[in-house]
């Protein structure tokens, strides 16, 4: 089974941008691209942190 990788800013960008071609620019509260974000800006703040 294969490790998995902490969401990074330029993962969630990803999917942010393949949700937004799908529907029409908009972001909803709650949907897996929005919560892609939060993820990889938590990640963020803890990995500056740990330096």
């Amino acid at each position: 089974m294969p490790k998995t990788k902490a969401m990074n800013s330029k993962a969630a960008a990803r999917i942010q941008a393949a949700n937004s071609a799908k529907s029409g620019g908009q972001t909803t509260k709650g949907s897996f691209a929005a919560r892609a974000q939060s993820a990889a800006a938590k990640n963020a703040t803890r990995t500056s942190s740990k330096k």
